[in-house]
């Protein structure tokens, strides 16, 4: 993902150009730090505490210059109105939060009004039209069944949560004046991967493998996750 990412701004922005990036749930802080070593002034929002903690603990590791790019703000990403102006973003991310949010449209329509005019906006979601992959590639019959029909899965850390659907989101980023642009699948060879596994010996060529997957036809369709690219008008 951080491969489409860089991507994505590189053929969008001036090179060298310094942008203002919003990490909507930023968790641990991986894509904030990264696009700060990169130059980039990022300013992460973030709800849990433990998440804060580990963000703050990985930026205090960083150099004066890296830390000084970036800002942490403790709240939810249906609150931005709150602490940011309008437009006043070039970049702004949301991985993996949507997922965890039953009513995404509020959300969708605040990190829409972030953007300046040319911002790129990028979602990392749950591919609904691909729920079933995982329960079929692991043998459980039954609850690829009961995945075709839904949009409701429970994840690893055994939440229920949901997933959204490409053609939906399209429509969504198209009303909130940010269509979308491109598109990639994510993990389409990995999702069933145990989790903690060790990198491969040949981690390069698995990484090569993914992004070939990952936007082309049809297997970014069956890919886990969505990383999707909207453009403000």
């Amino acid at each position: 993902m951080a491969r489409q990412l860089d991507e994505q701004i590189a053929g969008r922005f001036p090179v060298g150009q310094r942008l203002r990036v919003l990490d909507v749930g930023m968790g641990q802080g991986t894509q904030a730090l990264r696009l700060a070593r990169a130059g980039h002034q990022v300013t992460g929002v973030e709800r849990e505490p433990t998440m804060i903690a580990a963000a703050r603990e990985a930026l205090a590791a960083e150099p004066d210059g890296i830390r000084e790019r970036v800002r942490i703000v403790q709240g939810d990403g249906q609150d931005t109105g709150v602490h940011f102006l309008p437009g006043s973003f070039d970049v702004v991310l949301c991985h993996g939060v949507l997922m965890y949010v039953r009513e995404p449209d509020a959300l969708l329509a605040g990190l829409g009004r972030m953007l300046a005019p040319g911002g790129l906006l990028s979602l990392l979601v749950r591919n609904a039209d691909a729920l079933a992959m995982r329960p079929g590639l692991s043998g459980d019959w039954a609850g690829a069944l009961e995945s075709f029909d839904t949009v409701s899965y429970r994840n690893r850390l055994g939440l229920d949560v949901r997933a959204d659907r490409l053609s939906t989101l399209t429509g969504a980023l198209a009303g909130i004046g940010a269509p979308l642009q491109s598109w990639y699948g994510v993990r389409v060879f990995t999702d069933t991967a145990a989790d903690g596994a060790g990198a491969p010996a040949d981690l390069e060529t698995l990484l090569a493998a993914e992004e070939r997957a990952g936007r082309t036809d049809p297997y970014r369709s069956v890919a886990a996750l969505l990383h999707l690219c909207g453009v403000r008008g």
